[in-house]
């Protein structure tokens, strides 16, 4: 149990996590709030979903996933949120 309580206090206080990290932990925290409001789209009529929105996004989720994955620290939260938007 201590290991994982060290690996935790390493996350939480290294360059990814929410102490030090910043943008790379805040900002894919946040833009899960997208993911979720176009999950509320899946009630709306089929005629009312915005097509430009969806391949936006669609599009947004690709490119970032391939990002998350080349910047230094890799971002796994980041990669999460946009694999999940695409």
């Amino acid at each position: 149990m201590a290991a994982a309580g060290g690996a935790f206090k390493q996350w939480f206080n290294g360059p990814a996590g929410p102490v030090a990290g910043g943008v790379f932990f805040w900002a894919p925290t946040f833009k899960w709030a997208i993911s979720m409001a176009n999950i509320a789209d899946l009630q709306r009529p089929a005629e009312k979903v915005s097509y430009p929105q969806q391949c936006a996004i669609a599009a947004t989720g690709v490119i970032w996933s391939r990002y998350s994955l080349v910047i230094n620290p890799v971002n796994y939260n980041l990669l999460a949120v946009n694999a999940f938007m695409a």
